[in-house]
């Protein structure tokens, strides 16, 4: 069987998904260009396998083996474009650590991305969930993504309007498996403002004035609040938030406040965005946990693998919890991570 050099088989992944749980990849391949994306997709064309595009792991569940070709995205690249007085546009390759790019450009003075501190990732799954933090979208600075057309096998240059972002949705997710991101573009700036309007920003920050803070101090403010709610996944295995906040229509939002007047709400362009933690939180989930996983005891949308879990333990945790939110509120809850791999039976 003739095959790309570089494709091994038989790798274990639990090191390469943040919710560590054991699944196998049946073949597997890092590439680190462009050209080795197009290699490594025409050999698993040719063999008749399917594909699963690997970042840093940090969204998506193994429910189990992967009988294809994991291809994961290392494409290295940091460079700066278009400077000016007062802005620049930043090209990051799509296997970049997209916390260590928010810190790059932080330090260099440049604001957009300083409220997406600490998300865990690579920079070229970044687009595909929209990211999003303290009042903050990826979508908000993104210019352009370069990205492997797989329908036409063209690199393509994808616009922010052609990447059709919504909360925690894109092209990418609304056309899975079509598109491979390979770089992407940001537009940052010396001067545009800091978003400083989440309470938890502004009791940290204290009375220090705008004026006085530099895009690398909300970052590191970030980090502190992120670090004390949220858990590290080095440490206790997860994918951050499990579920999305949900969005409710006017009339369903004023109905549930009638019964539940402490709800926990964000006013949108269109509806009311409720906070799935408070949700959840007050279903009884916070700091529940069995035999191997459970629910984070300061922040209830994290899911966490804390005693050698497998990827259906967390996935039956989460059914649990959305049945639990539906019957108290009329809510349903969506899961952020995707899915992948095929069911293991049992525990060894």
């Amino acid at each position: 069987m003739t095959q790309f050099p570089d494709i091994r088989e038989n790798i274990e992944l639990v090191g390469l998904n943040t919710l560590h749980v054991p699944a196998r990849a049946r073949f597997f391949v890092e590439v680190r260009s462009a050209e080795e994306l197009v290699q490594s997709l025409d050999w698993a064309a040719a063999e008749n396998y399917e594909v699963l595009i690997l970042g840093g792991g940090s969204n998506l569940v193994f429910a189990g083996d992967f009988a294809g070709l994991v291809v994961r995205l290392a494409i290295p690249g940091r460079r700066w474009e278009h400077i000016e007085d007062q802005s620049a546009t930043l090209v990051l390759g799509a296997g970049e650590s997209w916390h260590e790019s928010v810190l790059y450009a932080a330090g260099a003075g440049y604001r957009g991305i300083e409220n997406l501190a600490l998300i865990p990732g690579t920079a070229g799954a970044a687009p595909v969930q929209n990211i999003g933090a303290y009042g903050v979208e990826l979508c908000d600075c993104l210019e352009s993504v370069t990205a492997l057309d797989r329908k036409t096998s063209e690199l393509v240059v994808l616009n922010n309007a052609e990447c059709r972002f919504a909360y925690r949705d894109s092209l990418f997710k609304q056309t899975p498996g079509r598109y491979v991101i390979t770089e992407i573009r940001l537009g940052l700036s010396r001067s545009r403002p800091l978003v400083l309007g989440y309470r938890d920003l502004q009791e940290y920050l204290g009375d220090t004035p705008d004026c006085d803070l530099n895009p690398l101090q909300v970052a590191e403010a970030i980090m502190a609040i992120r670090r004390r709610k949220l858990p590290d996944p080095a440490i206790l295995p997860n994918v951050g938030s499990f579920f999305k906040n949900p969005v409710v229509d006017v009339g369903s939002f004023e109905s549930l406040r009638e019964r539940h007047p402490d709800i926990v709400a964000y006013p949108q362009k269109q509806g009311v965005k409720l906070a799935a933690a408070w949700l959840i939180d007050q279903s009884g989930w916070k700091g529940f946990r069995n035999a191997r996983v459970g629910v984070h005891n300061r922040q209830a949308l994290v899911l966490i693998n804390h005693s050698e879990g497998v990827g259906t333990d967390i996935l039956e945790l989460a059914a649990t919890i959305r049945e639990s939110v539906v019957k108290r509120f009329g809510v349903t809850l969506e899961m952020e991570p995707g899915i992948v791999g095929e069911p293991v039976t049992g525990h060894s």
